[in-house]
């Protein structure tokens, strides 16, 4: 009964993890049609893709590990295109760092954890050390959304935490942490309880600050007396503050 309940956990977390995927769709759409990465960051992207990676190389030590084998392998190719496109229009500036990046996180780091447990580990020993990697990096990824949650208080306003994605998060959250349960693979199970509360807190700051929110859109929309200047600098001013938050999604 067990393992029908846990491929049962792991189809759906691999069709949520697809949809959470896809949320970056439309900004680079965006990026694509007006050319410019417009202060877009890849720093997300780049963490994504090493996650995929990184999880790849431990389903492939682990056994019955199919499930993230195919989302994973998903995930990192969906990422390489995101990148590819952020590179084309990027400026200069952005594609030296965002090379550096990727370089650091999917070449140096990727290549130096695959060396040295293959080399220094074996058996089951390495599959513990490679899971206990991907537990600790999953931590660090869901405490991410902790400076968005500290900004949402600060600012009052909800408009940079969309409570879709988060809902979205938190399910997959969930359906991760059951799969990891019931397969008795607490690497996957673990990270997720964390996961699970970091998400249930996101949408219930977005249902406290929601109504703050949609008062203070009224309020920057610029009155039928102001100048065409001044409300072209309030929508820049949202506009920029929406580009620094909003490509960032906890894979």
């Amino acid at each position: 009964m067990a393992p029908n309940m846990a491929n049962v956990f792991g189809i759906l977390g691999n069709v949520v993890s697809f949809l959470v995927y896809l949320a970056p769709v439309p900004t680079f759409h965006r990026i694509c049609k007006k050319k410019s990465t417009e202060g877009f960051q890849a720093i997300p992207y780049a963490v994504a893709l090493f996650s995929a990676m990184l999880y790849l190389y431990y389903a492939f030590l682990k056994k019955n590990g199919m499930m993230l084998i195919t989302i994973n392998t998903f995930g990192g190719t969906i990422e390489v295109v995101y990148l590819a496109i952020y590179m084309i229009y990027a400026t200069k500036e952005s594609r030296v760092f965002t090379t550096k990046l990727i370089l650091l996180l999917n070449v140096s780091s990727l290549g130096l954890i695959t060396l040295c447990t293959y080399y220094f580990a074996h058996g089951h020993l390495r599959v513990n050390i490679v899971g206990w990697i991907c537990a600790v990096f999953s931590v660090a990824v869901f405490v991410a959304p902790l400076s968005i949650m500290r900004q949402v208080v600060r600012t009052k306003s909800v408009e940079y935490m969309p409570f879709t994605l988060s809902c979205f998060l938190t399910l997959c959250a969930v359906v991760w942490f059951f799969y990891g349960f019931l397969i008795k693979d607490y690497y996957i199970a673990t990270p997720n309880i964390l996961g699970f509360v970091f998400g249930l807190a996101q949408m219930m700051l977005y249902l406290v600050y929601k109504n703050d929110s949609m008062c203070l859109n009224q309020q920057i929309q610029p009155t039928e007396g102001d100048s065409s200047k001044d409300g072209d600098d309030n929508h820049h001013q949202v506009k920029t503050n929406n580009q620094e938050v909003e490509v960032v999604v906890v894979n």
